[in-house]
């Protein structure tokens, strides 16, 4: 069977477009990674090579690995101009919006991680906006799947300004300018964007906003062909021309950034978002949008065989997946196992399914639940649910387990169990995800989201803007008494989960996945690669994953779970996963994740790789 990723390929029907790599010098257009007894980074276990359809790309003095590659381009001219790991993401975060609008917008919401290498200090960045306040938890679920009710206020837009401010030097202007000229001038479509845009024409033409830019003359726009979007061009430059005047007036870098911050949350672009939401029978308002701030956090943390791994907190649940799923298989000697062992697999398997368990029994957004934090990253705790993983047979999936008894705070608070009912299944997510790093060692990595593809399919009046579907199953739990039920000005939870890995200190590796569900078990297995089976990134990325899913979902103990897995994996493997009782489905050789990330070797060289599952691209200079 080959191995060569085809244009399109699915994990129900998921984007992974087959590219070559790319950097500014001229490098071959495909590699094997190696790993045979002469290459210095050879694995420890497993076959002797993977086939790579990117080569991995040098950055000695900075740049960016993203989902597109106009956007690692624009983020890595941001540092070639003097810019910072924050301006870079920044510029491509808003590239993302233009080329890859089914997956980013400013109306969107995500999470950032950001190392400061001066300070050493690894922080989080949740721009995650809140319900409406107007919301009723107890209307229709399906109206929250798409459509004016299905949104959550938008988060990333005060995201991107967040970044700007703490830890950026260039001027707004600056950063937008490759979006606003790719929304006004137009790019290139890539086919599979336009394919997406033809398996939504149905839902997009219910929304004359959507169907102006997204279906010109009544139909998708045809692959390759030039494809703009004039109404986000002119909000971008409103949002630039409102921090270049503020600049004029004499306000510092500072002022003139919280300007273009009001200006959408407050001013001429909030106004429209809210007449908008009231004429569609929205329950967004203006004052949804001026209470937002995005948030400043510590990360969940854990150290796996000596590294400090960070990533997300609540209101993401892939960080505490991650910790969990990592302290989980800590228990296990994996380096010992080849890649090719079905063993290997089903430790990890097993794994996912005993923190996807506990954490969707308890996370929720803290301002509305106590969640277990610190038992939930528990070494304890991890032992003794490690107990429920039979290396022999697959387990079922599991009841969550009483992290509150390793939780101190925990022990002096009574939680209320709630009844389990109905069988609602969740819409997965589709998201976008980049890392940066700079010529002074800063490092960010960003995920960034409308939630399911194309978010509400709405567009909000004439801003060019589509809106996240944040209050859709998945993101909220479909359970009357969870923690995590919708709520007014309550923030549903997130699959985005960017991680930094440190090695004393030192940064050893920057990376971030899309894929809703399979975020957290995406960058599980790439993480295990990097540090159990010791492959190089590019290897690491394009190694074979596979996915579970829950039938209905994966707030239900009990769920039918079922591992799609890219077909690449060796047939004897699939059939020994399946004797040991593991439903087995088989998907596309590259349909699962895309992983963009950059690791560090102990003399600093820095080497990254992007994704062929989607359209990923590094770029370093």
């Amino acid at each position: 069977m080959s191995d060569t990723p085809p244009s399109f390929l699915d994990r129900r029907e998921m984007l992974a477009a087959g590219l070559a790599g790319m950097a500014l010098s001229t490098l071959p257009g495909r590699a094997l990674a190696q790993s045979g007894a002469r290459a210095p980074d050879a694995p420890r276990t497993g076959s002797a090579s993977v086939a790579a359809h990117r080569v991995e790309v040098p950055m000695p003095h900075g740049g960016v690995t993203a989902g597109h590659p106009l956007a690692a381009m624009a983020g890595t001219r941001m540092l070639m101009q003097g810019g910072t790991a924050a301006d870079a993401v920044v510029a491509a975060m808003a590239v993302m919006n233009v080329v890859e609008p089914w997956a980013s917008s400013a109306g969107g919401n995500g999470f950032a991680t950001c190392l400061h290498r001066k300070t050493g200090k690894v922080q989080s960045l949740a721009f995650t906006g809140g319900a409406p306040r107007l919301l009723d938890p107890d209307g229709d679920a399906k109206a929250l799947d798409h459509g004016p009710k299905a949104l959550t206020v938008p988060g990333a837009f005060g995201g991107w300004i967040a970044l700007a401010r703490r830890f950026g030097k260039l001027p707004l202007s600056t950063l937008l300018e490759p979006a606003i000229g790719y929304a006004r001038d137009g790019h290139p479509l890539d086919a599979s964007i336009a394919m997406f845009i033809t398996r939504a024409q149905k839902t997009l033409a219910l929304y004359p906003t959507s169907a102006a830019i997204f279906l010109p003359g009544g139909q998708p726009p045809a692959p390759r062909s030039i494809f703009r979007n004039p109404d986000l061009a002119r909000s971008f430059q409103a949002l630039a021309d409102a921090e270049s005047q503020a600049l004029k007036g004499g306000a510092d870098r500072d002022r003139a950034l919280q300007a273009a911050h009001d200006y959408f949350y407050t001013g001429p672009i909030a106004q429209e978002f809210a007449r908008f939401s009231a004429q569609t029978g929205g329950w967004l308002r203006l004052d949804d949008l001026k209470a937002y701030q995005p948030r400043w956090d510590d990360p969940v943390t854990t150290n796996y065989r000596g590294l400090d791994v960070y990533c997300s907190p609540l209101t993401s649940r892939t960080g505490l997946e991650l910790c969990e799923q990592l302290n989980l298989v800590e228990g296990f000697d994996l380096a010992a196992l080849p890649a090719d062992d079905p063993l290997f697999t089903h430790y990890l398997i097993e794994a996912i399914k005993v923190a996807k368990a506990d954490v969707y029994k308890y996370a929720a957004d803290p301002k509305f639940a106590q969640t277990p934090v610190e038992g939930l990253l528990s070494k304890r705790f991890a032992a003794e649910r490690r107990k429920l993983i039979d290396a022999a047979r697959a387990g079922l999936y599991p009841d969550g387990g009483n992290a509150a008894a390793f939780d101190r705070a925990a022990l002096e608070r009574a939680r209320q169990d709630f009844a389990h009912q109905g069988d609602d299944h969740t819409r997965g997510g589709d998201t976008t995800s980049l890392s940066a790093v700079d010529a002074d060692g800063n490092a960010i990595a960003v995920t960034t989201t409308v939630g399911g593809g194309f978010g509400t399919f709405l567009v909000m009046g004439n801003t060019g803007m589509l809106f996240n579907n944040g209050l859709r199953l998945g993101s909220s739990a479909p359970y009357a008494g969870h923690p995590n039920k919708v709520a007014p000005g309550k923030v549903a939870l997130l699959g985005n989960g960017p991680t930094i890995v440190l090695d004393k200190g030192r940064l050893k590796l920057v990376f971030g996945s899309p894929g809703g569900e399979t975020i957290g078990q995406t960058q599980f297995q790439f993480l295990v690669n990097i540090v159990d089976r010791g492959l190089p990134i590019q290897a690491a990325i394009e190694a074979p994953r596979f996915a579970l899913d829950a039938d209905p979902n994966f707030y239900r103990p009990g769920a039918a779970i079922t591992v799609q897995a890219e077909r690449r994996f060796p047939n004897a493997m699939i059939q020994r996963l399946t004797a040991m009782g593991h439903k087995v489905e088989l998907v596309g050789p590259y349909a699962i994740g895309s992983v963009q990330g950059i690791l560090a070797d102990p003399s600093g060289a820095r080497m990254a790789g992007a994704d062929p599952r989607r359209m990923g691209y590094a770029v370093g200079y």
